[in-house]
Parts: structure tokens; sequence; C-alpha cells
């Protein structure tokens, strides 16, 4: 027994391994339940006992060798395969790969564009929480209890004020960006030495999400994007507020774009009105798009109602401003003939490298 044990452990020691094959042989000779090391084991019975202890010794080294050079061919091919799967041989007959650049997203190319336009006659870039209470997002803009902004089919609440507080106390995903509107008075409001308030004036636009709770399809989102603008100082009219717009769409849209002023009603500005432009999908002679109207809204404006100045601390009388909201998906699809919002945020490779280079 102790002749055959030696002469296989030779066997094992000369054995070479190559391929995954060969391994799988190497196995089932000598350390599967049907190879000859367990054929010696089952052996040991007829051996002597006097022999038995030496022979036992003798296949438990036996085994060990074999399960060795097992484990050690099996890292080897495993090292051979790495190496060449990390390093295929070059096909020299291939087209090569060109440089793909990437690009910027078009809401984002927009983004900039307005913020641009307006840094160039002075506003600054303002920024605000998307989580806000009632009262910054609906309280200090004139909103009042009962509005239809306010209920769940409009408002994503995050947390509600407990039964019998007030409205002020619950905390939402910001509706739009007036927002910060309301946090920039207050911020830019001082109290002196005497007593007295003091106040700079402000000039800002605030770009950033927004969240309403919509059904999502090709004309609306529960998530966009908007830009707010204000300027408040002494002596600020609609003049400054009809002089400012006309600039932006003549600097954002094709020459020859018309513009116009439409009454309307917004809680925080009076008096309030839509802005409208001629359509840019059809040049103003009607589509799908603007309705067969050749008209499109593209941002909302007023006059800050002096309530809402008073909100903030400020003395109405003697400052007055305006402001302005518009969405920055709006501007995209008029701009680049976009005509499904969800193209926006489903992240396909095709639509957005339609804005290579743009």
């Amino acid at each position: 027994m102790l002749d055959k044990v030696k002469a296989i452990s030779q066997e094992i020691e000369q054995q070479t391994v190559a391929s995954k094959e060969q391994l799988e042989q190497f196995r089932l000779r000598y350390i599967s339940r049907k190879g000859v090391v367990t054929e010696l084991f089952e052996g040991l019975k007829t051996v002597p006992s006097v022999e038995r202890r030496a022979v036992g010794q003798a296949l438990n080294g036996l085994k060990n060798l074999a399960q060795e050079r097992f484990d050690s061919f099996s890292q080897s091919i495993e090292a051979q395969q790495d190496a060449v799967g990390s390093a295929p041989p070059t096909d020299l007959t291939l087209p090569t790969v060109p440089n793909l650049s990437g690009t910027q997203h078009p809401l984002s190319l927009v983004r900039q564009r307005i913020i641009q336009i307006f840094e160039r006659i002075g506003f600054d870039v303002a920024d605000g929480p998307e989580i806000e209470s009632d009262w910054y997002n609906f309280g200090a803009l004139n909103f009042p209890d009962n509005h239809p902004a306010r209920d769940m089919q409009d408002t994503f609440f995050v947390e509600k004020a407990t039964a019998g507080s007030e409205g002020s106390g619950d905390m939402l995903l910001r509706t739009h960006t007036s927002n910060v509107q309301i946090r920039l008075m207050e911020r830019q409001r001082a109290a002196t030495a005497s007593g007295e308030t003091t106040f700079r004036p402000i000039r800002s636009i605030m770009p950033g999400r927004v969240y309403r709770n919509e059904t999502i399809s090709a004309r609306a989102h529960c998530m966009f994007h908007q830009v707010e603008g204000i300027y408040i100082d002494r002596n600020v009219g609609f003049k400054d507020l009809k002089d400012t717009l006309y600039h932006f769409v003549k600097e954002m849209f094709e020459p020859g774009t018309q513009i116009r002023f439409r009454p309307s009603y917004f809680p925080f500005t009076e008096p309030s009105a839509e802005i409208d432009i001629s359509c840019q999908i059809c040049g103003g002679k009607g589509c799908n798009i603007c309705k067969h109207s050749g008209w499109v809204e593209i941002a909302g404006s007023g006059m800050i109602d002096p309530q809402v100045i008073a909100n903030c601390g400020i003395d109405p009388e003697e400052y007055t401003g305006f402001a302005f909201g518009m969405g920055i998906e709006r501007i995209t699809q008029l701009k680049f003939v976009v005509n499904d919002l969800r193209l926006y945020t489903e992240n396909d490779v095709r639509f957005l490298r339609q804005f290579e280079g743009v």
C-alpha cells in the first residue's frame, strides 16, 4: 500500500495542466469521490492493524498534495484568462473609434443663457431651499388660506401641521421660486443703531427646481424649472418691468419676435400681467403649440403687492418693485422646438445628442 501511495504521489507531482479541460481531468482522477485517492482510502481497512497508522498518514499527505496541486493549477489558469481578457489582440482592420464629445442638457443651456442675459443688465443670481414652509411659499405671498394651490392636488406636502395649528406650520416642496423673493427681502432688511429699519435694493433672479402634484404628460410634469426675477428700490415702476422683459425677449429669441402684455391676476402682484410672444414654431401663423392663436405665454409678471413688501418688514410707501416668473422648460420648448416635456427627464441619448455644439 505504501508503494502505491508513493507511486501516485510521484505521478501527481509530474502532472502539468494548461487548460480547463485538463484541470477537470486532474480533478476526476485524483480528488473526486471516484478518484484513485478515494479508492486507496477505501482499501485502508484491508491493511494490517500494525501498518494502518503509517499508511493512513501517508494517504492524508497524498490527499493534501492532490488538493494543493489542483488549487495551484486552477489559480494559474484563471490568471492566464484574466491576462487574455484585459489585453485582447488588436484587430488592425477595425475602424477607428471616434472621439465623442459630451453635451450639456438643453435645460442647462437655456438656464445659463437666461442668467447671462439678466446679469448683463445688473441682476445677480440667488437661491433658496426646495423644502419650504407654508409661510415663505404661500402666506407671505398673499395666498389666502382657502386658495386651491394649498390643496393636496397641487402641492407636495412633506409635513402637515398638527390639528388646530395655523397653516404656516406645514412643510412642502416649493411650488415656485417666489419663496426666495421673500427670503431676499428679509435678508436685505437691517436695523440701524437708532432702531430704524434700512433696506438695500434688490435686483436678482432665482432659477431652480419646483414641484407640483400633476400627472406627467407631454405638456405637464411634477418637477420642472422656473426663473423668478425681482427688482425692488425707490421709484420702481411698471415701465421698468416692461423694458426689462422687452430686453429679455429680444436677446433670447429670434429677431422680429413680438411681445404683448395681457392683464391677469396673481395674489402677490398688483397690477399683474401675463407675457406672450409670437409663436416661434409657426412664426405667428397658428399651430398646435400656440393653439392656433399665434401667441405663446412665457411668463407671469406684475408690480409686487404692497402687502407682500410689508410682510417682509419693508415700508411699501418708500419702496416699490416688480416681479416676474417664467418656466425654463417652456422657453426651451420654443427655442429648440421640443414638443414633449418628458424628453427632458428620460435621458434618451438620441435626444441629448441633438444639442452637441449648441
